[in-house]
């Protein structure tokens, strides 16, 4: 038994098709897997990937930056300010990002968003395999 799963970005779809399985982070309850037959959900994401596990039994995974999930009946939406498949994500950009993050927190700890760019170029370094 599969769902419709979409990843929405205001830039792009990200990924739109057959699912068995979407595992996501929230902020309320953590790591979640949605499989058809779940209950009716809202939640708010955290800055992690998601994993979309197809008919097939392969896997996609995506940097999601934010956003919120939604089980609605047959279908899984994840709208999010970002999402990036992680073939899709530029491991040097991505680097220099962390890098440039780290050196701002290292001269001011409390840079909150310093911190927010460390976590979102951590997040893509990871699921890029890195």
């Amino acid at each position: 038994m599969t769902f419709q799963v979409e990843l929405v970005s205001p830039e792009a779809i990200t990924y739109s098709g057959e699912a068995e399985m979407v595992i996501a982070r929230t902020l309320e309850g953590g790591d979640i897997a949605f499989q058809p037959g779940h209950v009716p959900f809202i939640g708010v994401l955290a800055v992690w990937s998601v994993e979309v596990i197809r008919p097939d039994g392969d896997r996609d995974v995506f940097a999601v930056h934010r956003g919120f999930v939604q089980v609605a009946g047959t279908k899984i939406s994840v709208l999010s300010d970002v999402s990036e498949k992680s073939s899709e994500i530029d491991v040097e950009r991505a680097q220099q990002a962390k890098d440039s993050a780290e050196q701002k927190l290292s001269q001011n700890d409390e840079d909150i968003e310093a911190a927010d760019a460390l976590a979102r170029a951590e997040l893509r370094l990871q699921v890029a395999g890195v």
